[in-house]
């Protein structure tokens, strides 16, 4: 790639080691490329897989790292090829900056099927060089993984909903279950079971909030709206609400039974799981051959579904519940995260946090 510029140096917080204690970390940023954005960045959001990354939990994580994958930033310049973006437009950038551009998947839009997807941080771009993430006062992202935010949206609304947001969207896009009318439930109340709900309902669909004990029901059925909630020990509630649900979005990222939620669905009901779990989950084939269920799994969306989620919050006015912290507070915002001591997502405010006066 040709350059407009000299590479430039930025601060990011990163973790050093599994430890996952973040610290300011000041690393250099690739050329501008013909078709690169380079973006300030505005705020970004707090994922779970962040937690995972930074802590190696995955066992595949490469150190220093700079986490980060829900941001929202103001481009400051544009490569030369750049057609979809200009100087002052504000942008998101999710869990991807790079693909082969020639498989099937990438042939149908749905990069992130990519088996050389390139992630947002911990990973190796073109170059060679690692990604780092948003926890960042800057960025250089290639334009293809770059999405226009709707204006009127305010960025630090706009960052869950890159990761999150898109993550419930995909599968009710893909799978046809847009329409009004439906019956869906969320398991898990989570950051992307939040989501779930405001997107389902701004979709016009009856949702049940589906969990294991009551202690979520106030919440969810007078902050987040939904429509209904159902405690899955209750077995007399369980029965009455038996061959029901059009779909479940199931956002468990722990080892649990499946066979409640598959006695739930309907005839071609889905199942559809999104929730990380290293450990096999089971269930007895009768309870998909007597209903035609299905059991399915989606991978966050593809940019394009991304953009067309951001204009149906947009549209819809779909607003997600965050609480914004500055990066001096993230590994704080990490310990509670761990503990699920959030409502329903942290979001750094990586422009006022000031990083490169450190």
């Amino acid at each position: 790639m040709g350059s407009l510029k000299e590479e430039r140096k930025t601060v990011g917080w990163a973790a050093t080691d599994p430890s996952g204690v973040l610290a300011p970390y000041t690393f250099t940023l690739r050329n501008t490329g013909a078709e690169d954005v380079f973006i300030k960045v505005l705020c970004c959001g707090v994922c779970h897989t962040d937690l995972h990354q930074i802590k190696n939990d995955l066992g595949m994580s490469n150190y220093p790292m700079v986490p980060g994958h829900e941001v929202v930033g103001e481009v400051m310049e544009v490569g030369p090829e750049v057609t979809k973006f200009k100087v002052g437009d504000c942008v998101g950038v999710g869990c991807l900056v790079g693909c082969c551009d020639s498989c099937r998947p990438c042939e149908a839009e749905v990069e992130q099927y990519c088996n050389k997807k390139i992630w947002s941080y911990n990973d190796v771009y073109t170059d060679g060089k690692p990604t780092q993430g948003g926890f960042a006062a800057s960025m250089v992202v290639h334009q293809k993984f770059v999405v226009k935010i709707p204006e009127g949206m305010s960025p630090e609304q706009v960052a869950p909903l890159l990761c999150a947001g898109v993550t419930v969207y995909s599968p009710l896009n893909h799978f046809g279950l847009k329409k009004s009318g439906l019956k869906g439930g969320i398991l898990g109340l989570g950051g992307v079971g939040h989501m779930g709900v405001l997107i389902a309902k701004a979709m016009g669909h009856h949702v049940t909030v589906i969990s294991s004990s009551d202690k979520k029901k106030e919440e969810a059925m007078d902050v987040l709206g939904a429509d209904d909630y159902l405690v899955s020990s209750d077995v007399n509630r369980m029965q009455e609400l038996a061959d029901s649900f059009d779909y479940i979005i199931d956002t468990v990222p722990a080892h649990h039974a499946l066979e409640p939620s598959l006695s739930l669905l309907k005839l071609d009901g889905k199942l559809i799981i999104l929730g990380v779990i290293n450990v096999p989950l089971q269930f007895v084939s009768p309870l998909l051959m007597l209903g035609r269920k299905m059991i399915t799994g989606t991978f966050i969306g593809s940019m394009k579904e991304t953009q067309e989620m951001l204009e149906f919050c947009k549209e819809k006015g779909v607003r997600s519940t965050i609480e914004m912290v500055k990066m001096d507070y993230v590994n704080t915002a990490m310990d509670r995260l761990a503990k699920n001591d959030v409502r329903y997502r942290f979001v750094v405010d990586v422009a006022g946090s000031k990083l490169e006066d450190e």
